[in-house]
């Protein structure tokens, strides 16, 4: 053992005053608890039951359930002036050395310098756990920096050079949150859909779908701006923000409900540009065209799916190139939105004295489509002569000035033109303040216009502008509501804000307000500009293909066309970059584990795969082709996400949640729930079958990220008559799941599966019968296996239904190893820890465990105790926050203790660990426990040296057995001994073979050999009492020592101790030791929880 440096050690000896007072003095159990003197000669074998030592591997859950208050910090114990073992020495700067004659001089040049010695026992995982002094130190110097696109961006630009020295955020409330926020919510909807909307639906009804959407964001917002409050607002996005404030189930539905809002976005907003693009911009470049007069529509739309995949490919190649040129051009696309409204405001203000010219051509009451015919008019003079116009050759199908195949409603109505664009002044917001909805197919016309109603021939209707869909308030509200979307756009970019906690109410809410501003004096002033059919005439037909809106616009239409073309494309890039950062994000939670490899990416962190789903999902909504189509499913998911934000902050203020503390000064829980009701509102009214399925969904993600969520994997062992043994580990869990989701329930049988499948049965149906009273929720699992610990390693590698696997492993500590002359439990045990550790899983062991309490009892008061000491993924947060969810644990209160070395400011740890519980938003008192760099006593040394002489004693009697083992062989057959072996021993690997050939006949040479191999035996024992320990477990032994002290003296009252476990050696011949001081750090506490993290953090200052 001498040299070798094992894991971070911990457990010692609890129960053994008890056996040797009893009279067991001599048993190899109470050797530790003997003062080294007392043994006048080598001890005789005959005293000592052998404890086989063995190897690694599995763990046993429990062993005899019993307890013992040894305290070996006897006055006794401390050591005199003179004692010679006693030589640990300063250097005067606090740096101690030890000079100690039972060191190793190769040891003892690392002394304390290298290792810090109150923590020696997690010495060897320090660079994956590190001290809470360490981790404070680094909360404190926290600087919100993004971790979305900023990072990409260095990452690409520095092109594997050295990084840049990240700047500390610095946007204010306009250019971080404002701006950004005005860029996505307006969109292509404004430019190419609102005057449809206030055409159809008339300036009231418009004004109330625009006050309904808006006021839906505007109280998502206020449920936002709490969140923003509640706690430090995390670099990363309003995932994060959402995510870690309302917990995973929340923040999973709504963070895919917000992905596939985000992507559906983009798809319409490719759409968009493409509708302007062929519609407005460069019609002649449509690849397929029309063979009839009815085609036009499935034209459209198979031009639309042409040209919009190549547009999402050659955006989709731009994202995953480099995003630093979609962010080096947004304020460029922010620049032609801005301009393109201020057009409309210059276009409408010019109406008033100067309307633009843009006749409109009537046939009777009906709207003509202008871009077929020049002249409206049914005749022309030309050279004084009174011809045909192209109009009645569109309608009579000759040049000639016959009627006999004119069409009835042609001839019995005459064509007039009216002005397109009235102007403010005109009067004409009256006849546009009602609805005016029409079904699919059906001709614009104009009310109160003479007309004489016959019936037309149908093959004349392309002439007309006819409505493309059936209209509705409903319709409407589903297709104008992405327009108010993209509130969220200032949380996206939350690391680069001086102050997020304000930034982001102010700057959202301020956004919303100029937003919905611009929405309603924009209905106001269509309704009182234009024309009511050139309103509902979707594709500007009636104006000779113009963007009805660039006809209001001054100076020129081309100004809102191409300034929406542009800013739609931009729009269009923004969503194909934040949507891949947000399914990573998603991804790398592992909160919906099948999405995992969506959280890799290029070397740089940009998300390839993300992309690709992305661009695939996007696709989809390019295929519907049809702007109209696509706007109410982008509606359905953000109403989805913004119903799940509030209905979120509703429950946990009603729930009165404890890390629920938001300081926005305005919020209500009133207003989440009215925010929320009109969330489902609206997407009943948009479209009722589409907010089933989207219900369903985010539903079913709810659900299953809800299983996810603390899952136990309980191993329970059962005793001779298959009953358990320690019934109350079942009433722990039920405990600490206070009833929510599953819990799996494992054991092992040892035998063969054939031999022992009724056992099986039976011993699962009494688990399942003690889950019933424990009111226990979940499965139960019996495995039969011929060793335990493999059985425990099947039990931990399948256990779980599909994707919800358990992230936790609940362990009976092994009572009484030490008595026990099987090393299999202890064995087991350090097995169990190991695999655990492997498989990333968490691990909970609780110590006297028939002390907890039941579920039928209630603690009134008392402290539930953390002892902190590394971070290894905040599981010891965590746990009491769960238990006290429980009747049993609710009144009690939590203090939490960490422990400050020598170098360390405790009062600056104290004030950074207040800071970090409030941002935790876990109340609980906090304590600074100073453990000065003091002597390794003579105790220690002591408790060390009585530690490994048991050890090596053990080890030798074990090599003694092992002789008499072989003699034994001599008369038995062989076949037989090696199955009993294999039977009984669960160290195969460590037992010798079975000779082939015995020798039977004894020689003198045999019979001296073996009279000398006993009387070395004997001497071997003798070299015990020389025996120095090993440097490495002297430390691990003062730090359990020390922790104990402090632990024991601070809370030896608390209802429950919780404290980090560190892991087993990486050497195994360490084990044994391992256990020790495991009993050593726990000893005198009556309710004890070693805790070990699965390395995955589990509680931020974000969640």
């Amino acid at each position: 053992m001498g040299g070798v440096e094992e894991r971070g050690f911990l457990r010692g000896s609890d129960r053994t005053g008890q056996e040797c007072a009893a009279g067991s003095a001599t048993h190899p159990a109470c050797l530790a608890a003997v003062p080294r003197g007392a043994f006048a000669g080598p001890p005789t074998m005959p005293h000592f039951t052998v404890v086989p030592v063995e190897d690694k591997h599995r763990a046993e859950y429990d062993s005899v359930e019993g307890l013992s208050w040894v305290d070996y910090r006897e006055p006794a114990a401390v050591p005199a002036p003179g004692d010679s073992y006693d030589t640990v020495s300063s250097d005067g700067h606090g740096n101690h050395k030890e000079n100690s004659p039972f060191l190793n001089s190769s040891e003892a040049g690392k002394g304390g310098d290298y290792y810090d010695r109150n923590l020696a026992l997690f010495e060897e995982e320090l660079d994956i756990r590190p001290k809470v002094s360490s981790l404070l130190g680094k909360l404190v110097n926290y600087t919100n920096l993004t971790q979305g696109v900023k990072e990409h961006e260095e990452a690409e630009s520095t092109d594997g050079s050295k990084k840049k020295v990240s700047k500390s955020p610095s946007m204010g409330t306009l250019m971080g949150v404002y701006l950004p926020c005005m860029q996505n919510i307006f969109g292509v909807i404004l430019f190419l859909r609102l005057t449809w909307m206030v055409g159809m639906a008339g300036v009231l009804q418009s004004f109330l779908i625009v006050l309904l959407c808006c006021c839906c964001t505007m109280l998502t917002t206020i449920s936002m701006s709490a969140i923003a409050t509640n706690g430090v607002v995390p670099a990363g996005g309003s995932y994060f923000m959402i995510s870690r404030s309302l917990g995973p189930e929340f923040g999973g539905a709504v963070g895919l409900c917000f992905y596939l809002g985000t992507t559906f976005a983009g798809a319409m907003y490719i759409l968009g540009a493409i509708e302007i693009l062929l519609t407005y911009i460069v019609p002649q470049a449509a690849i397929f065209h029309p063979s009839g007069a009815h085609d036009a529509s499935s034209t459209m739309l198979n031009n639309m799916r042409v040209y919009g995949t190549v547009f999402l490919i050659l955006m989709a190649v731009v994202v995953f190139v480099g995003v630093k040129y979609v962010n080096k051009f947004a304020s460029l696309f922010l620049a032609c939105v801005v301009i393109s409204i201020l057009s409309i405001y210059a276009g409408a203000i010019k109406s008033i004295f100067d309307p633009p010219a843009f006749p409109i051509c009537m046939l009777g009451n009906r709207t003509l489509s202008r871009d077929q015919f020049d002249v409206c008019a049914k005749t022309i003079v030309k050279d004084n002569i009174t011809v045909a116009s192209k109009l009645w050759e569109l309608f009579c199908h000759s040049t000639n000035l016959t009627t006999e195949n004119c069409d009835e409603y042609f001839l019995m109505n005459n064509v007039s033109e009216i002005a397109g664009i009235p102007g403010a002044a005109s009067g004409i917001l009256k006849d546009n303040l009602w609805s005016n909805y029409l079904e699919k197919g059906e001709i614009l016309e104009k009310a109160h216009h003479p007309s004489v109603d016959v019936a037309g021939q149908k093959n004349n209707l392309h002439l007309y502008v006819l409505s493309d869909i059936a209209t509705s308030f409903m319709v409407l509200v589903g297709i104008f509501f992405p327009s108010v979307t993209g509130i969220m756009a200032g949380s996206n970019r939350s690391g680069d804000l001086k102050d997020a906690q304000k930034s982001i109410p102010v700057g959202t809410i301020l956004a919303i307000v100029t937003t919905s501003l611009v929405y309603f004096s924009c209905v106001l002033l269509f309704g009182a500009c234009i024309e009511g059919v050139v309103l509902r005439d979707k594709y500007g037909d009636a104006v000779n293909r113009n963007l009805v809106v660039g006809t209001l616009s001054w100076p020129s239409p081309w100004v809102i066309v191409i300034g929406s073309f542009f800013s739609t494309c931009g729009a269009g890039l923004q969503s194909l970059t934040g949507a891949p950062r947000l399914l990573q994000a998603i991804a790398k939670d592992n909160i919906i584990p099948f999405l995992w490899v969506f959280g890799h990416g290029k070397a740089n962190g940009e998300p390839t795969w993300a992309l690709l789903l992305t661009a695939l999902i996007a696709e989809l909504g390019i295929l519907i082709a049809s702007l109209d189509m696509v706007a109410p499913i982008l509606s359905m998911f953000f109403l989805m996400c913004y119903l799940f934000v509030n209905l979120a902050c509703a429950v946990q203020t009603l729930l009165r949640t404890p890390n629920w503390r938001p300081r926005f000064k305005y919020y209500h829980w009133a207003l989440s729930f009215l925010g929320m009701s009109i969330c489902l509102a609206l997407m009943f009214i948009s479209s009722w079958y589409y907010a089933l399925v989207a219900m369903l969904i985010a539903g079913m993600i709810y659900k299953y990220i809800e299983y996810q969520g603390p899952q136990l994997l309980v191993l329970l062992k059962l005793d001779e008559d298959l009953h358990v043994k320690y019934p109350r580990l079942l009433t722990f869990a039920s405990q600490l799941k206070a009833g929510k989701g599953l819990t799996i329930i494992g054991s092992v049988i040892q035998g063969n599966f054939l031999e022992t499948y009724g056992e099986a049965q039976a011993a699962e149906q009494t688990i399942k019968n003690m889950m019933d009273i424990e009111k226990v929720k979940g499965f139960c699992q019996v495995v039969v296996a011929n060793k335990v610990r493999e059985g425990i390693a099947h039990l931990i590698q399948s256990c779980g239904l599909g994707g919800m696997k358990h992230n936790t492993v609940v362990l009976g500590w092994p009572y009484g190893w030490r008595q026990s002359e099987d090393p299999r439990s202890w064995k087991t045990f350090i097995g169990t820890v190991r695999c655990t550790t492997a498989a990333h899983l968490a691990l909970l062991v609780p110590k006297n465990v028939s002390f907890y309490p039941s579920n039928h009892e209630r603690y009134n008061e008392g402290n539930i105790d953390v002892w902190w000491i590394v971070h290894d993924g905040g599981m010891l947060m965590l746990l009491p926050f769960l238990l006290k969810q429980h009747k049993v644990w609710r009144k009690c209160k939590m203090r939490i203790f960490t422990v400050a070395q020598m170098d360390d400011n405790s009062i600056q740890m104290k004030k950074d660990l207040a800071t970090f519980l409030y941002q935790l938003r876990i109340e609980a008192e906090v304590e600074v426990v100073e453990m000065h760099n003091s002597d390794i006593s003579a105790y220690t040394y002591e408790r060390t040296l009585m530690m490994e002489q048991r050890s090596q004693m053990l080890r030798q009697m074990r090599l003694t057995k092992t002789e008499r083992e072989r003699e034994a062989q001599l008369v038995k057959d062989r076949h037989s001994v090696a199955r009993l072996e294999s039977l009984y021993s669960d160290e195969e690997d460590e037992t010798e073979p079975v000779p082939e050939n015995i020798q039977m006949t004894w020689t003198k040479e045999k019979c001296d050999a073996e009279k000398r191999n006993r009387g070395s035996a004997v001497g071997s024992f003798r070299d015990l009492i020389s025996i120095k320990p090993n440097q490495s477990n002297v430390r691990r032994m003062h730090t359990a020592v020390k922790l104990n002290e402090v632990i024991v003296n601070r809370s030896h009252d608390a209802r429950l101790v919780l404290l980090n476990m560190p892991g087993p050696p990486k050497n195994t011949d360490g084990d044994e030791n391992y256990m020790e001081f495991l009993e050593v750090l726990t000893e005198g506490l009556e309710r004890v929880l070693l805790v070990r993290g699965g390395g995955r953090e589990v509680i931020t200052i974000y969640s």
